[in-house]
């Protein structure tokens, strides 16, 4: 997998894409990460590469020019052949405006060769940059950022750790908060003692098996499969409906889950 980050800091890249999975995935081969200056592609004196927005309004909005010249230097395919699946090609917009990013396009991006970032700035992206350049517009949340610099970062770092080889122990990958198993469409029903499948991860104890009197639970010191697989869900069932209700409206749910569910509804009035 090849990724291509458009951006008026390619300074910023130097540290946070050096370190961990993503400088594993470079070292292996199994991904390339290339930093495009936008500044590069303006032509004036001073490197302009935004203005103000037409209609008046605070703040500058980044040229639709640069922003053209540099993806079309890059030899991408054409946006129709893009959109028609016929490439395994995507340009992405980041910006506060776009679609929240997941685990699930994690995975759809990390099937692709080539990514290209256009990290936004200032107030925003000249549109036409979003309706004819760009595949689709993202955003890493619901709060709004200076630029797309840090959630390039962040995209980069959650796609290329799904990259097969990117992760010593690939399975760990599987059993992570926000992942659903292909293979398991029941969430109820997997044999594994470790898949969270969709739901927030379990929580996770280590040696010693006591610390400062705090006993690690006796469920997963007991080498019974069953009772650990049980036990893992019903906390990630109920981490999940603490912190992050709304991922259980979308969920498969057993009965065994619809019951322990209602309790601690009913625990908490």
């Amino acid at each position: 997998m090849k990724a291509d980050i458009v951006t008026i800091f390619p300074d910023f890249f130097h540290g946070p894409l050096d370190y961990g999975i993503t400088r594993r995935a470079q070292e292996m081969g199994l991904a390339k990460i290339a930093v495009h200056d936008l500044r590069g592609y303006a032509h004036d004196r001073h490197r302009t590469v935004d203005d103000r927005p037409f209609g008046g309004g605070e703040g500058m909005v980044l040229k639709p020019e640069p922003l053209f010249e540099c993806l079309e230097a890059m030899g991408l395919a054409p946006r129709e052949e893009r959109a028609a699946g016929r490439v395994s090609q995507s340009v992405v917009l980041l910006s506060a405006q776009g679609k929240r990013f997941t685990q699930k396009v994690a995975a759809a991006l990390a099937l692709l060769d080539r990514i290209v970032f256009i990290c936004g700035r200032y107030e925003g992206v000249d549109e036409r940059v979003s309706e004819f350049l760009a595949d689709r517009e993202l955003s890493i949340g619901d709060y709004v950022l200076s630029g797309g610099e840090i959630a390039a970062a962040v995209i980069v770092e959650a796609v290329m750790r799904l990259l097969p080889g990117a992760v010593g122990n690939e399975a760990s990958t599987q059993q992570e908060s926000f992942t659903v198993d292909g293979k398991e469409k029941s969430l109820g029903g997997a044999d594994s003692t470790c898949g969270s499948n969709g739901l927030l991860d379990y929580p996770h104890y280590t040696r010693p098996a006591e610390f400062r009197g705090i006993a690690v639970p006796e469920e997963l010191l007991s080498g019974n499969h069953e009772e650990i697989r049980r036990w893992r869900r019903r906390r990630a069932l109920e981490k999940t409906f603490r912190n992050r209700p709304d991922l259980l409206e979308g969920a498969a749910l057993s009965k065994e889950d619809e019951k322990f569910l209602a309790g601690i509804k009913d625990d908490r009035g």
